[in-house]
Parts: C-alpha cells; structure tokens; sequence
C-alpha cells in the first residue's frame, strides 16, 4: 500500500513536472514564432523539410506539454514528457540527418526506420490527445492499409509494403508527414494565427462588438444582426467555428435572450453565424489555405470562389432572423433606445480596422496570404502605437512596455493557437502518404465512381453525407484534407470543376458543426444559453438550411462561383438573393402574417428553382413566390379586417 507520504511527494514532483512543462510550452512558443515571423520575411532562410520538421518538433511540443489539464498522475506527467522527448529527438536526428539522405537518391537505413515508426506514432498519440479519437482511428486504419491489402476483396486489393518502405516514406520525404497540409501549417496556418492573436491582443474584439452594435442598434432583429456581424469580423481571429461561439457567444447571447428570443433560438443564430464566418473571405479558415495550396489556384481566387455563396448563406441568416423578430414583434427598434454611436466607436477605434484593410487589399492585389498575415500583423501595431502615443500626448516606457509585451503575448497565443491544427495537418499527412505510396487513392475513386454509377447527381449526395459524418468526429481542417484526398478525385473525374468540388467538400465539412447528432458550435451555444442541446442543434440546422442547398447549386451553376460571363454572373446572383429570400420566409413560415405548411413547402421549392440556373425554372420559381406572396398579404388583410371588426362590434 502507497504511503500518504510517499503519494504527497509524488503529487508534488508531478506538480513541479507540469509547471516545468508549462514555461518550457512558453518559450518554446514565442521562439517558433519568431522563426516562423523572420522566416516570412527573409531574414531567416531555411529549406522546406526544415521548417516543416522545426514547425511539426515545435508544435508536438506545444500540445504534449502543454494541455489544459494538468497531468492527473506522475506516471502520466512522465509519459507526456517522455512522448515530447521523442518528438525532439526524431526531428533533431532527421534535421542532421537529411542532407546524406538527399544525396545518396532517397536511400534509408534502419535507424531512419526506428525513428520513422517512432515519430508516426508520436504523431497518432498527439492527435488523440488534441484533435480526437476520430481522425486518430482514421490515420491508424490508412496506415495499416499497406500492411494488408494483399488480402481485401475487390478494388481494395493490392500488394503489401514492407515497414521500412512505408515509414522511410513518410519520414523522409515531403509527401508524408512533412507533406503539403503540414507546409500549409508552417507557412499559412501559423501566421494567420499570430495574425488573429494579435488583434485580440491588442483589444480588437471590444472594437468589433461595439462597431457590430452601432451598424445594427437600429434595425429589425438588431441584436440578432449585431451577433452575426459580430461573428463575421471574430472570424477573422477565430479559426474555428466553435472557438467562434466560445467568443461572441457570452456577449451576444444573455443580449439576444433579453430582447425577447427564446434561448434556443438565441444559440443556434451564434451558432449559424459562427459556421458560416468559416467560409466568409477574406480569412475562411485553415482549409482554405490548404485548398489554395492542392488545387494551385491562388488565395484571391478562392476568395472570389466562396464570396457569392458566402453572401447568400448570411443574407438568408439575416432574413430569417428579421421576420423572426417580425412574427414575435421582439427585438424590434424603438426611438431613442440607440446605445452606441457609430461615428464615436470608429473615433475611439479606427486604428482596428487599418490592419483588416491592408490584409484584404494585400490578397487582392496578389500578395500571398502569409505576407498579408506578416504585415497586417505589422499594420496594426504601428497604427495601434501611433494611436496611443496622441492620446497620451508623447512616447513613455510604460507604453513600450505595455506594446512589447502585447507582441511577444500574442506571438505565444498565436503559436499555441496552431498546436492542434498543425497536428492534425501531420496526421492528414500520413493518409496523404498512404494514398500516394499505396495508389489507394485512385481506388478509393474508382469505389466512388461505382458505386455511384457514374452519375455525379448520386456521387455529390454520397459525399456530401461523408463530409458531414466526417466532421461530425474531426475539426473542418482535417476532414477536407481526406476528403480533397479521397473523394474530390472522383468527382473530377466525372467532370464536376476541380473548384467546384473542392468548394463543396469544404462548404459541408463547415456546416458539420451545426449538423446535429454531433453538432459542436450549436452545442457550445447551448451551453452558454443555458438551453436543451438537441433544440438549438435542430433549430441551427434550419436556420442553417440553405448551406444543405447552396454547395449542389454551385456544382451545376458555375456563375455562383464567379464562373462565366459578367450577364450571367449578375443575373444568377440577383435570382439567387430573390431565391434566399423564398427560402428563409419558408424556413420563418411568416411574412405578413403565418404561411400555411403547403405554402412553406411551395416556397422552399421556389427558392431552390430560383437559386438553379436556367431560365425556365427562374420563370417557375419567381411564379411560386409572387403566388405565395399575394396570398399571405390577402390572408393577413383579412385578418386585419376580422379585428378591426371585432373591435367595432
């Protein structure tokens, strides 16, 4: 039996293990971070493998050591450290190690085996720690794959590898775990991730609720708009749709909730708006990088890709959280009740903005996402200074202490922020690996394609219950990058434009996060709201609807992907707001008074038809909602007349 004595002492090392650990996490953060700063900028010039190998030792690192939770054990403690020993000894070996590998065309020995397999493993174990057991079972069931596939039936079947081909492969080169989504990490994750820190660093969150207030105090739904706008300029500093709701959610929630919307309703407009920041440009999330990166087309070009479906989803949200108010008669403006004034909050905090203009100025012109990132970070602090400095009438040490100490707080929080992307980018790279070494991928299309019968119509609906089943378990960045492996293929394959199919693996591995059973962001939501999570997960799924729709009809109506002529782009766009409109009034069920259920469903139909390209099924669409329209206001004159009759009587 353990001695109280003895449990006392171990309790204690553990405690100084995890506070040892916890300054080590510090340091090793704010140095990653300056590399990768210095990097961007030329100072600091290192090879590809390189920094990959220093991002990937740096963030394993960072997440091993570093959790939230202090380890519950010693023995615990001990294998934390012991796994980030591991982590550093692979990457320092292969750091000095590379450059005779390079040489000698590739050839491996068996010590870069045993710190092959080492490494991998690390890797899996660091991703069921941070990012899940989910994307670590997927990685373990593809890496096993090689091992095995001399005895799968049908398509699967191929030859085995053996353990020194596989692990060489994915430890020596840059097409496994030091492959593109982890350069990705190294270059466009990591600095859009200081980017964001410091912004909020700097106290840019408290500029962006208070401008969201001041644009939307004195509309319908004002309080609602207030959290969507508000969750469209978080984005830019959140990566995740739920780290999204953890931010805004505290603030714009209890407010929502005290004009009148039921917390549930309260949660799943968070929850909505914070999904839909995550394919808003200019900052669309790390899969976006990532999706610039393996397609070849550059940033601007997705951006230009994402903005009109982007628009759609947040016009449909606005609309429907607008008769929302309408039909409850809450939430609506009253003179005199403006809180906030727009011209006094852009006075007090103008300098915010400079950093978010040049970022998307500097995407547009061309300039690439990390150098945007780089001197938008830059941006603000010049601006932040000058600020402070006519405020206070002149330069003092205080200030200079108080903006370097912001600066090497947001480059740790900018570093840490990356730890379970990165890792979950090294991860997505092992599956990468596999599928090149083993021609898996190819399989895996041609499956696809059979199963499909080659009808791109049924391929679409297949992966889009994939996208969304596989973000159910993992983040949006690892989902897209199997999917944009696995299944984007086939669909090229059956014609769809790579674009196209990229932008729909990524629209439905977003919206996962409010696709109930397992939907993140609503349920985040729901427990700020103090609601039932099942009703706000259903609830953001509704309020959600259109993004179920939007992905198919890019597809097949290029236009909305800024694809075509300029007459047909305009055209599609202006129909396809009417078609939002139809939608989220079917959604409501209310315009100037309640629709019917068959005149919801008529609506919701139009929309569609609307949003569809051809001329033919916009004429039918526009029908429908002029017919829904005329009779909704009949039925509510009617109404109207009953009462004023009534009164009379």
């Amino acid at each position: 039996m353990v001695k109280e004595g003895e449990l006392m002492a171990a309790n204690t090392l553990n405690d100084r293990l995890t506070a040892a650990g916890k300054k080590l996490v510090a340091v090793v953060a704010v140095v990653v971070g300056v590399i990768h700063l210095l990097n961007v900028t030329g100072t600091l010039v290192m090879s590809t493998l390189t920094l990959r190998v220093i991002h990937l030792m740096a963030m394993l690192v960072i997440v091993l050591l570093g959790g939230k939770k202090a380890a519950p054990t010693l023995a615990a403690g001990l294998t934390r450290a012991a796994l980030a020993l591991c982590a550093v000894v692979c990457s320092v070996y292969l750091l000095f190690r590379w450059e005779s590998i390079s040489t000698s065309g590739g050839v491996t020995n068996s010590t870069d085996v045993i710190m092959g397999v080492i490494l991998v493993l690390v890797v899996i174990e660091a991703t069921r720690r941070t990012v899940g057991c989910a994307l670590a079972i997927i990685v373990a069931v593809f890496l096993a794959y090689p091992f095995v596939a001399a005895y799968l039936p049908g398509v699967f079947q191929g030859r085995n590898y053996s353990v020194s081909r596989i692990f060489g492969f994915l430890f020596t080169t840059t097409e496994g775990l030091y492959g593109t989504p982890l350069g990705v990490s190294a270059t466009y994750i990591v600095l859009f991730c200081i980017y964001g820190a410091f912004l909020s660093e700097f106290g840019a969150g408290t500029f962006l609720f208070r401008l969201s207030t001041a644009v939307t105090q004195k509309f319908v739904a004002a309080t609602a708009k207030t959290a969507i706008i508000f969750n469209l300029l978080i984005g830019m500093i959140s990566g995740s749709a739920a780290g999204n709701v953890a931010i805004t959610g505290t603030l714009t929630i209890p407010m929502m909730e005290k004009r009148g919307y039921t917390p549930e309703k309260a949660g799943a407009i968070t929850a909505v708006a914070a999904t839909g920041a995550q394919i808003m440009p200019p900052v669309m999330g790390a899969a976006a990088f990532i999706m610039a990166e393996i397609t070849g087309y550059s940033y601007a070009s997705i951006m230009k890709a994402a903005i009109i479906p982007a628009l759609l989803f947040f016009a449909t949200l606005v609309i429907i959280c607008t008769y929302e108010a309408r039909k409850g008669g809450f939430d609506i403006y009253q003179e005199g009740e403006a809180k906030e004034s727009l011209s006094a909050v852009l006075r007090e905090g103008w300098y915010y903005l400079v950093p978010i203009i040049t970022l998307v100025a500097m995407l547009i012109v061309g300039y690439s996402p990390f150098k945007a990132a780089y001197f938008s970070s830059l941006a603000l602090i010049v601006v932040y200074l000058a600020a402070m400095i006519a405020k206070q009438r002149g330069v003092s040490g205080g200030l200079l202490l108080d903006v370097g100490k912001k600066i090497v707080s947001a480059i740790k929080k900018g570093a840490l922020d990356t730890g379970s992307l990165a890792i979950a980018c090294a991860a997505s790279g092992i599956i990468v690996g596999v599928l090149s070494i083993t021609g898996l991928g190819a399989k895996l299309s041609l499956f696809i394609v059979s199963v499909s019968g080659g009808n791109a119509l049924i391929a679409l609906i297949l992966t889009m219950l994939t996208s969304i089943v596989l973000g159910m378990g993992l983040p949006t960045t690892a989902a897209y990058l199997v999917l944009a492996s696995v299944v984007v293929p086939a669909l090229v394959n059956m014609s769809i434009p790579l674009i196209a199919a990229h932008m729909f693996v990524f629209f439905f591995g977003c919206i996962s996060t409010i696709t109930p059973p397992v939907a993140l962001a609503s349920y985040v939501a729901a427990g700020i709201a103090n609601a039932d999570l099942n009703r706000v997960g259903w609830t953001a799924f509704r309020y959600g609807i259109v993004s179920f729709v939007l992905p198919f009809m890019f597809v097949f109506s290029p236009s909305l992907l800024m694809e075509g002529s300029a007459v047909s782009i305009v055209t599609t766009v202006i129909l396809s707001f009417i078609g939002t409109f139809a939608i989220a009034l079917a959604v409501v069920g209310y315009f100037k008074t309640d629709f019917a259920l068959w005149q919801r469903i008529l609506l919701f139909v139009s929309g569609i038809l609307m949003i569809d390209e051809g001329l033919v099924t916009d004429i039918i669409g526009i029908a429908l909602l002029i017919g829904c329209l005329a009779l909704n206001r009949m039925a509510a004159r009617r109404t109207n007349t009953n009462k004023a009759e009534g009164e009379h009587a």
